[in-house]
């Protein structure tokens, strides 16, 4: 791959996305591939290692069981996207199939309250396409003889289109594809927005020189805070710090683990032929960008005994490797923001995924550049994800949140 210059080659785009990470690359891509759209695109990120952006620390997952219509079809939309990735880059016969393992979400309801909103959830989902089915602990036992299920009412599953896909080919194909469509990266970062007439104008990079652009993406991921206030936006998204544990167990399933939520919020699921898993810790604040020190604690006081509990055959284990990333966390709903400010229509927000982003970002991505290119959504109507919900501080309902 063709590294990022340190220079823009122009003084003007049409269109400026501030963040290269998989969100910037997503709308990248789909701008370049988009049959309306045929201006010039410059993607600006500040760190192109991406050694400590989401995306690097995601644990790629996909799922359909959220219990909003919206986020249902954004899922669908994306999962059909991975399983025609060829096809939807163009038919180039070097670009890979996305390698996915549908080993299946399973919530898992331990009082009678949440076990109703599986099920309403599932209806929701099944009517538009999902095949998510309630199972009884008697037939969640027999599927998966490794769970203890004693105190389990019971549980939400999905085999189609859930699981782990290989989202670190994606995110490099995207890329690829966008820098041959014209695309331009550069290494810098934006410290300012020139406005004019109330537009923004420009973007001041911290190298000293200023972009002028006809529409500006905000795709900073958790510094994305940062970039609205540039135009005096408030966005109520902050990195909040998430926990990944890898670890071989002592006796190995004979089945895939689905990717299992605990009543207790601890999540597990296969990965390879080791497991991993992970929390939202106790106490949550927002950290410092910078912030990515382990909680050594969070395992043995809360993680493992779940594990144990939950999958006996976790009782002996060991941790092989652990990380922290952040979650660009909307503190409003939990939920993207997404599409243009109320009142700088060409200031673009695609921010505050709360941990969703990889899965969202083929639907974004797509929805993105339809708002660019033709002034409206034509593929998923996104307009309830908009800015207008954080000014009237109106949430996006969605209770399926990890």
């Amino acid at each position: 791959m063709t590294a990022a210059s340190n220079a823009p080659r122009r003084d003007s785009y049409d269109v400026v996305i501030v963040g290269g990470a998989v969100m910037g690359s997503s709308i990248a891509w789909a701008l370049s591939a988009c049959v309306g759209f045929d201006g010039s695109v410059l993607v600006i990120e500040r760190d192109p290692s991406y050694a400590n952006a989401s995306t690097t620390h995601t644990n790629s997952c996909m799922r359909q069981q959220f219990s909003n219509p919206l986020n249902v079809q954004i899922s669908r939309f994306s999962a059909d996207f991975v399983r025609n990735f060829r096809e939807r880059l163009g038919g180039d016969p070097e670009i890979p199939d996305i390698f996915t393992h549908h080993f299946g979400y399973m919530y898992l309801a331990g009082d009678e309250q949440f076990a109703e909103t599986l099920r309403r959830n599932q209806a929701i989902q099944a009517a538009l396409g999902a095949d998510t089915r309630i199972m009884n602990p008697a037939e969640i036992k027999a599927a998966y003889p490794f769970y203890a299920v004693d105190d389990i009412i019971c549980g939400s599953h999905n085999l189609t289109d859930e699981g782990y896909f290989d989202s670190g080919t994606m995110f490099d194909w995207w890329r690829r594809k966008a820098r041959q469509n014209g695309v331009e990266y550069v290494t810098d970062e934006v410290v300012g927005l020139a406005r004019d007439s109330g537009r923004v104008s420009g973007a001041v990079l911290a190298s000293g020189s200023t972009v002028r652009c006809g529409t500006l993406v905000n795709a900073a991921g958790p510094r994305a805070v940062e970039v609205a206030r540039m135009v005096g936006a408030t966005l109520p998204v902050e990195p909040r710090k998430r926990f990944t544990f890898v670890f071989d167990a002592a006796e190995a399933l004979d089945a895939a683990l689905p990717l299992t939520i605990d009543p207790t919020g601890v999540h597990m699921r296969s990965d390879g032929d080791a497991y991993m898993c992970g929390c939202t810790p106790d106490v949550d604040p927002a950290v410092s960008y910078d912030d990515f020190a382990m909680d050594h604690d969070i395992f043995e006081a809360k993680v493992w005994p779940v594990l144990a509990h939950r999958v006996p055959a976790f009782e002996r284990l060991k941790v092989t490797r652990q990380w922290a990333g952040h979650y660009a966390y909307n503190t409003l709903d939990h939920n993207v923001v997404v599409g243009p400010h109320h009142e700088i229509e060409n200031f673009i927000f695609a921010n505050g995924f709360s941990g969703h982003g990889m899965q969202q970002s083929p639907a974004i991505g797509r929805a993105v550049s339809e708002w660019i290119a033709y002034g409206k959504y034509r593929t998923l109507d996104l307009t309830p994800l908009g800015y207008r919900r954080i000014v009237d501080r109106t949430p996006f309902v969605e209770s399926a949140i990890i």
